[in-house]
């Protein structure tokens, strides 16, 4: 025989509108009042019925948490994090009281399939929605995301950006958490120039994505404002002519290959350079078994450095200079502020700090 909300209540001695209050988690309830009705709820085995509760409230218990590569540690991260906040205390009772289910919606990389998600997060009434990492740099796609989360927002979804800049003119995020990519790009820079490097080649990432442009746009700030492109303030010994900022600038995905491939080409455009700076850690995985396999060592010949400070990235031979990300903990914010647990920054919009970490791959150019 089928176990009916009213039953539950009967067993715990409140009304069904209590029932509901807990098992929704939308309105307070006393403590001894939520403990009895969750143990009347494992006493009698009820399952609530999920797809009839989100077409009589306004939204589910759904989360959608929309990544590029799960497989990748900088998104793994993030989700992990957030997935945390939005799934509840995780006490081993095993009771559903107020948490929401969160679902990983792996695009690929791919615009067409993150639209694919929102529509169907929408048609899903999803509580909440994160969007994760760099956001595609073509104004139709954002004009339809931008459009996507108005309608998800319209409906009560709550919509949260991690490690993405703030959607331009739309109401409909409750938060942007940005990265301050540029200026962990202009520092790591900052740390090869005031080591003696000015022949430094650049692995970036993809050219269509934000994140891409934003990191390549600090190095290339540390390179000017030390006189080696265009009209910087010049140092001496490096004329504004010393760097080509085109030919030592190679795109391609954010994967290992894409390093290996990357590094080798720019070796053969310009055999002198002393150092590589990768889109992020993989790709300077990738650049660092191009160099290798060249003969060349790290940082004797060539200095190398990352971006994000993966997990794996101290532990590389040699350990390597990078900056440091807050995935955790912005996939962590990302997580509450979706649940409604943290109030969203001022304005809607936080940017995170990122921190250089100088270790073992760089160090100052020999000649050779």
């Amino acid at each position: 025989m089928t176990v009916t909300l009213a039953d539950v209540a009967a067993r715990a001695r409140v009304s069904p509108a209590t029932v509901s209050r807990v098992l929704n988690g939308n309105y307070p309830v006393a403590e001894s009042t939520r403990e009895r009705v969750l143990r009347a709820v494992d006493d009698l085995d009820y399952v609530l019925n999920g797809p009839a509760s989100s077409l009589a409230a306004a939204t589910s218990d759904l989360v959608g948490i929309l990544v590029n590569d799960i497989a990748d540690p900088f998104f793994g991260i993030m989700a992990g994090a957030a997935q945390t906040e939005i799934g509840g205390p995780g006490d081993g009772s095993g009771r559903a009281g107020g948490e929401k289910l969160a679902v990983i919606c792996n695009t690929g990389g791919s615009p067409e399939r993150e639209l694919t998600y929102l529509t169907l997060l929408q048609r899903q009434r999803a509580a909440a929605v994160v969007l994760t990492g760099g956001a595609v740099e073509d104004p139709a796609h954002r004009a339809a995301v931008s459009a996507k989360l108005t309608k998800l927002a319209d409906a009560g979804t709550r919509v949260v950006l991690c490690g993405r800049p703030p959607l331009p003119g739309s109401e409909a995020v409750v938060a942007s958490l940005a990265f301050d990519n540029r200026g962990g790009g202009r520092r790591l820079t900052e740390h090869l120039l005031s080591l003696g490097h000015r022949r430094i080649g650049y692995v970036a990432g993809p050219l269509e994505r934000t994140t891409t442009r934003h990191r390549l746009e600090g190095h290339r700030a540390a390179m000017r404002a030390a006189g080696l492109v265009g009209d910087g303030p010049g140092t001496e010994g490096s004329p504004a002519h010393a760097y080509d900022e085109e030919r030592l600038t190679v795109h391609g995905p954010y994967d290992r290959r894409s390093g290996y491939d990357g590094t080798l080409e720019l070796l053969r455009r310009e055999p002198g350079v002393t150092a590589v700076v990768a889109a992020n850690d993989t790709v300077a995985l990738g650049a660092g078994a191009a160099i290798r396999d060249q003969g060349l060592r790290i940082p004797e010949d060539v200095s190398v450095a990352g971006f994000d400070d993966l997990p794996f990235s101290v532990d590389a031979v040699p350990a390597l200079t990078t900056v440091r990300l807050p995935l955790f903990e912005a996939g962590a914010r990302a997580g509450r502020l979706a649940m409604g647990k943290e109030a969203p920054p001022p304005g809607g919009i936080a940017t995170i700090a990122a921190e250089l970490m100088v270790r073992g791959s760089t160090a100052p150019p020999r000649a050779r």
